[in-house]
């Protein structure tokens, strides 16, 4: 049956249906499992991990400055700059957070972890998302942290299963800490588009917020905030040069991952002011593992994890789709 359109009280937008909104964040979830492929690649071929963090953006820059002209003239494309630099502060903000502070942890972790340890490990972002919702506001009912909590079972039942496979418990930590902080830092970027998008900050109104509208634009003006914080990092660490395998893994992560799930991702994200929805859009995230572990075994030769692996990849599944299903009801 069609799931029919409902209009927030509020805001007076219409919001589409749950169910497209999810099957579109299953779509991004596909392009977001290359990036912890890659992250692995590019880590196995000793590439420092800031540079895979960094370069992926730099990449997205470029990539976004050229699509955005041809797809919607370089007249709309100066407005998105525009915007940019009218609300400064605030994209440095949710961009130094949102893409920043969440992919330094995410390519920090694939030096200690498989990429569908970490693509697991960081589905605790679903667990994340609704607390993150609250602090801005919104409100979430207990049926969806029911969920939440089932795929942050999975996640611990997983990494026990990588203690018993003999991994010693300060690798596991020291690949689960950066991911889970990158867990949280992603809702509470994105948070800060949707709120301004919507106008829900409180007084902080952006100038010319109908660029918003525009997923690519989001991208662009959260890649362009999170320079700051990459120049500031890349002073502080000071890592070795990249190699020309990093360019192109980066490039390709930055194209796959970058543009093209991150797009749809604010699509979903962005076309609702309903809080179940958003956090609905936001559990898609764990397809990335079932797709990340599979790929990693047909096309990386990596070991098939032990039965307690699979039992935690089953529950977060499982959890996903109960989420998704009550979500939708």
């Amino acid at each position: 049956m069609h799931a029919a359109t409902k209009t927030d009280p509020q805001s007076g937008m219409t919001n589409p249906s749950t169910f497209r909104l999810v099957l579109i964040g299953i779509v991004s979830s596909a392009f977001f499992s290359a990036t912890f492929l890659l992250n692995e690649v590019m880590h196995l071929q000793g590439g420092h991990w800031l540079w895979s963090a960094a370069l992926r953006f730099l990449f997205m820059l470029v990539l976004l400055s050229a699509i955005l002209p041809i797809s919607r003239g370089s007249a709309y494309f100066r407005r998105v700059v525009a915007n940019y630099f009218r609300n400064l502060l605030f994209w440095t903000l949710a961009g130094g957070i949102g893409f920043g502070v969440f992919y330094s942890g995410i390519c920090l972790a694939a030096d200690f972890a498989h990429g569908w340890v970490v693509a697991a490990t960081w589905q605790l972002t679903v667990l994340a998302s609704p607390f993150v919702l609250m602090l801005f506001g919104k409100k979430m009912p207990r049926k969806g942290l029911t969920f939440s909590f089932l795929i942050v079972v999975g996640v611990l039942v997983l990494n026990y299963g990588r203690i018993k496979e003999g991994i010693a418990v300060s690798e596991v930590i020291h690949g689960a800490l950066p991911a889970l902080i990158a867990a949280i830092a992603y809702p509470i970027g994105n948070q800060f588009v949707n709120s301004a998008k919507h106008n829900q900050l409180g007084r902080l109104r952006l100038s010319d917020n109908e660029v918003l509208e525009n997923p690519m634009a989001c991208v662009l003006l959260m890649s362009l905030g999170s320079v700051p914080y990459w120049l500031a990092l890349i002073f502080a660490i000071q890592p070795p040069a990249p190699s020309a395998q990093q360019f192109l893994g980066s490039f390709m992560v930055a194209l796959l991952a970058g543009v093209c799930a991150t797009s749809l991702f604010y699509f979903a994200r962005n076309s609702t002011t309903s809080a179940m929805q958003i956090a609905a859009v936001d559990a898609t995230l764990a397809g990335e593992v079932v797709i990340t572990l599979v790929a990693g075994i047909a096309f990386m030769h990596q070991p098939i994890p032990d039965l307690t692996s699979w039992v935690g990849v089953l529950i977060i599944v499982l959890g996903l789709i109960g989420y998704c299903y009550k979500n939708s009801s």
